[in-house]
């Protein structure tokens, strides 16, 4: 059995993207392909038990007969981690990651490992990536988001010097047009000449990061004031409205399909917003709008959520979950494999993991 160990040195770089369009391809060529994340930092309740948050969509996904709680091995919770520091938790992780390994690499020719949110990750429980890549003998493929142009070098870079020989290829994920030539022209020579295997570099897409509006109300919480809204719209941006109302029109005709975070008195910037796409309003500090700005809302089918939270704090909490793509919506994993089949060297790939 082969396994490929998918990393990425920060969080929400498209790690678990990789693994579905990897794990997909896979099975399309008449493969049996398995899947387990051995450390979890994203605990999700599932029939009673605790599993990666991703884990069910990922079974659904490449349709495999694994549990969710048995494809994420290790999940700490708040409990978990007082309980490993109490010393009052089971010793040696690595041999329960090597036994999950076992049953979920049963009768299959390749395992699909998803390592930890960064290479940072899971050294205070004795599980970080690079060990455990070397304890199961797998081949490492990095996730590297583009952030700027030092940056990509230094993650890739990064990469390398944390794994060594396991390393056997890179994918730039999240490449702006601007950056396009760079990337071609002058970071993958530069990397290949480093040693380091470049097997593809994807676009920025804005609707991979998208998030439903459903799951920007749960993150918010608050008052919704509204009723005509589609729970499954997608936000693709997040602005706040913090500036003169011809300075927010300016911006606000540029951002398509966007969540604006203002106070609940600034009716000149809801009233922008509102002339303009715009999903929801997330007015801050418990301040009611005015009468009109419900009514043209509501014709708009635009959501209007009051929140407590000032906006720094309300920002905070979006952003958090605006950085991580949502693979939990089949046309979105249908549009990631497509740019993985444009963009990706998968004769290279195969070869570079032995497939």
């Amino acid at each position: 059995m082969k396994s490929i160990y998918v990393t990425s040195v920060e969080r929400y770089s498209g790690k678990t993207a990789t693994c579905l369009v990897l794990g997909k391809r896979l099975l399309a060529d008449g493969r049996a392909v398995g899947y387990l994340k051995p450390l979890s930092l994203q605990p999700w309740r599932s029939e009673g038990h605790w599993a990666d948050e991703d884990a069910g969509f990922v079974k659904q996904a490449l349709d495999l007969e694994a549990e969710p709680w048995e494809m994420s091995p290790v999940v700490v919770t708040h409990d978990y981690l007082q309980a490993h520091l109490d010393d009052d938790a089971e010793n040696d992780l690595l041999d329960k990651v090597r036994a999950a390994m076992q049953v979920a690499g049963k009768d299959k020719e390749v395992l699909i490992l998803e390592g930890g949110g960064s290479l940072r990750e899971g050294y205070a429980v004795g599980l970080p990536t690079p060990e455990v890549a070397v304890a199961l003998d797998s081949a490492v493929l990095a996730v590297v988001k583009y952030r700027d142009e030092m940056r990509l070098l230094d993650d890739a870079l990064t990469a390398q010097t944390r794994l060594g020989d396991l390393l056997r290829g890179v994918i730039i994920n999240r490449v702006p047009a601007d950056a396009a030539d760079y990337v071609r022209q002058d970071a993958i020579p530069y990397l290949d000449r480093q040693g380091i295997a470049v097997l593809g570099a994807l676009p920025e897409e804005r609707g991979l990061e998208a998030i439903s509006l459903g799951e920007l109300l749960a993150v918010v919480g608050g008052e919704v004031l509204t009723t005509e809204h589609d729970p499954d719209a997608l936000v693709e941006t997040l602005t706040v409205g913090a500036m003169t109302s011809d300075v927010a029109l300016s911006r606000f005709r540029k951002q398509a399909r966007k969540a604006v975070i203002t106070g609940g008195d600034r009716a000149d910037i809801q009233l922008a917003a509102l002339e303009t796409s715009t999903v929801c309003l997330i007015l801050t500090g418990n301040l009611q709008p005015s009468p009109l700005i419900l009514k043209q809302a509501e014709e708009s089918g635009v959501a209007v959520v009051l929140v407590p939270e000032n906006t720094l704090e309300t920002v905070e909490a979006v952003d958090a979950i605006f950085g991580k793509t949502r693979m939990a919506q089949a046309a979105k994993l249908e549009q990631f494999q497509a740019l993985f089949d444009e963009h990706v060297d998968w004769v290279r790939l195969f070869k570079n993991f032995g497939l």
